[in-house]
């Protein structure tokens, strides 16, 4: 499976439209419509999403956000945050503040590509980079941001029968998104998202 993620990455950059990623089953009248609730300059963030490379295969690494935060308490999420002006890109500002939440160290991931920027209603465009991280890390949570992590099997995630429909509304539009349960645990929004542009990437032909 490594060597299939390593093959559709390979090459990968960066950028593109946000909103084509996020805004599956809109109509492009209704995209229009939406860009206009949107603020005209969206924050830059970048996330890790990281493939731990385990014996039964690759894993997910996932966190819970901290219960008590402003935006999205207790919501599953990847490691990540805001792009700061000292980051040299958003590989460099995913591994800052994957290290900042969750204690990894920077010598056990390595950046296999990226996915498809992403917007989120909070005003940021988020740029998801892919990761392979070796095994033999310890972790250490800072708790103002995260209450847990957890890892998902990437064969759950490519599995399509996982991916529940949900419509959610946003400026009086209904658009169709999709969950990824997983035990007790609800995989929604961004992160859901992202993770369904990995499976739509290692799943073409």
């Amino acid at each position: 499976m490594r060597e299939h993620v390593e093959q559709r990455l390979r090459g990968t950059a960066p950028g593109g439209d946000p909103l084509d990623a996020w805004l599956a089953g809109l109509t492009p009248e209704q995209t229009a419509e939406l860009r206009q609730q949107l603020p005209l300059q969206l924050k830059r963030a970048a996330v890790m999403v990281p493939l731990v490379e385990r014996p039964e295969g690759l894993m997910v690494l996932l966190t819970q956000r901290a219960s008590h935060l402003k935006n999205h308490p207790g919501q599953i999420s990847f490691p990540g945050g805001r792009m700061e002006p000292d980051d040299a890109g958003p590989w460099e500002a995913a591994l800052r503040e994957t290290r900042e939440e969750i204690g990894l160290a920077p010598d056990y991931a390595s950046l296999a590509g990226y996915l498809h920027d992403h917007v989120v209603l909070t005003g940021y465009q988020i740029t998801p980079a892919v990761a392979f991280v070796r095994p033999g890390f310890t972790l250490q949570l800072d708790r103002t941001e995260v209450d847990d992590v957890f890892e998902v099997p990437l064969e759950f995630v490519l599995d399509a029968t996982h991916h529940v429909p949900r419509t959610r509304q946003f400026a009086g539009r209904e658009f169709l998104t999709h969950d990824i349960p997983y035990g007790e645990r609800q995989i929604w929004g961004a992160t859901a998202g992202m993770l369904l542009s990995l499976y739509r990437l290692l799943r073409e032909a």
